[in-house]
């Protein structure tokens, strides 16, 4: 099984990606997490992607591509997968489509979580993470115990340079340009699930299961 998770920043993909991930037995495929790592580690594709990053805009479709498409060659076995945060434009998408192809797959279903966006700048506007370990605080939703300090290593937290209200409003925009032409991209295929993105994690993450054919047992 090959899963799309699609939904403007800040909708929960990530959420959402790690429980289907753990509940299905998938491989979970974070474009943003790929290329924060390679900026991290300042290499080629890092140095490339980080500018747009920063400005909260798409990476160019030939790195996404190419990130996407090493991935699959490097993970060959890996038959059940979940994609996050890719694709984000129609030609990524059909790219997706033509990798799959060459190793005998395809992407089975396409999940859409909407959210209203007002909902997404508050969301984002909070959000902060710790540098050393990874973890996640919203400092109206989930603040850490102690104002600035991750919970888990104490590290000072930071927030992300796309996650400034100027720059979110402005990625919101080029979701709105770019990436919603894939939803009817996948709606055309038939294989696009919409859900309501605004609501509890549960809540929607049990939407998401109903729509999906059963988990296997085996």
């Amino acid at each position: 099984m090959i899963i799309v998770l699609l939904g403007p920043p800040g909708a929960g993909k990530g959420t959402q990606c790690e429980l289907l991930a753990r509940e299905r037995r998938l491989a979970r495929v974070s474009t943003g997490e790929l290329l924060r790592e390679a900026a991290a580690r300042h290499t080629a594709l890092g140095e490339l992607a980080r500018p747009y990053v920063e400005r909260g805009e798409l990476v160019p479709d030939e790195v996404m591509i190419g990130v996407i498409r090493e991935w699959l060659t490097e993970n060959a076995h890996a038959e059940r997968a979940i994609f996050d945060g890719f694709p984000r434009t129609i030609t990524q998408a059909e790219a997706l489509d033509g990798v799959l192809a060459d190793l005998g797959r395809q992407v089975d279903h396409a999940v859409y979580l909407r959210v209203p966006t007002e909902e997404l700048i508050r969301r984002l506007s909070g959000r902060y993470v710790c540098p050393r370990c990874g973890a996640t605080y919203h400092l109206a939703t989930s603040p850490p115990r102690v104002p600035g300090r991750c919970d888990i290593c104490g590290a000072s937290l930071t927030q992300r340079p796309d996650d400034r209200i100027e720059v979110i409003r402005h990625r919101l925009e080029v979701y709105l340009t770019q990436t919603m032409p894939v939803v009817d991209y996948y709606r055309r295929k038939g294989i696009l699930i919409e859900v309501d993105g605004a609501r509890p994690i549960e809540t929607v993450f049990a939407d998401i299961q109903a729509a999906l054919p059963p988990v296997e047992s085996n």
